[in-house]
């Protein structure tokens, strides 16, 4: 019987398998579910827990391909859908760990604001540190702040909205969403760094990884699909 080409966990969508080799299997993560086992780990929404019992439990897409182990390697936030590699064992972790610390992966994200950026092409380098004064917040901060380098493209524009691409060179929290409100066009409905939109999803995706595989040498590209994302806040795929 062949491999199901996806994550079920109990209660809800089938979660699409993007990419698998002999070392990790990448997923198109849905919104809303969380990542950092241990501030969370009461939650229904922690994703790393749940594939544990659904491995534990001997869930067929875990029993079918004889897995034991499965572990993010980094994280998106709970509110990004898109890309998300998971490591099949301890060793894997590490190495694809070492890809992305040592900006070896390369990533590439979409981005809807709410507001259109000044410029179509830039690069923001502003320093980032956790802001002391909320919990889960980031701030700029050019003293004590972390180097952090994000490349933007803007590929469409609305009235009030952009669809920009970002690339970002270094791996901080947050990284995108500060970047892009420092440069007066925050994300879609970015609660920490715009403003609230009760019956919007907030617009950040994603949508590639391209690295060398650091056991085989060779090149991996993981595309997720960019239909619907785009459909929703209402640009045009045929024209990127």
């Amino acid at each position: 019987m062949a491999k199901p080409n996806f994550i079920e966990l109990p209660g809800v969508p089938p979660i699409p398998i993007l990419y698998e080799d002999r070392s990790v299997l990448a997923i198109d993560k849905p919104r809303g579910w969380m990542l950092v086992p241990h501030s969370w780990q009461r939650t229904n929404w922690n994703l790393q827990a749940a594939i544990v019992s659904s491995i534990g439990a001997g869930d067929f897409w875990a029993r079918s391909r004889g897995l034991k182990f499965l572990k993010f390697v980094h994280r998106l936030d709970a509110e990004t859908t898109g890309i998300l590699v998971f490591a099949k064992s301890q060793g894997a972790v590490e190495s694809y760990s070492a890809l992305f610390e040592s900006r070896r992966m390369e990533k590439t994200y979409l981005a809807v604001t709410r507001g259109v950026p000044k410029e179509t092409d830039w690069t923001c380098r502003l320093k980032l540190a956790p802001d002391e004064q909320q919990f889960g917040r980031m701030k700029v901060d050019a003293r004590a702040g972390k180097d952090a380098e994000t490349h933007f493209k803007v590929l469409q524009q609305r009235e009030t909205t952009a669809l920009i691409e970002a690339r970002p060179l270094t791996g901080r929290t947050h990284q995108i969403r500060v970047h892009l409100a420092e440069s007066a066009c925050p994300v879609v409905a970015d609660a920490l760094y715009g403003r609230r939109e009760p019956e919007t999803d907030m617009g950040l995706r994603a949508v590639r990884l391209a690295y060398a595989d650091p056991f085989t040498r060779r090149r991996v590209e993981i595309r997720a699909p960019l239909d619907k994302f785009c459909r929703e806040y209402g640009f045009d795929i045929s024209k990127i």
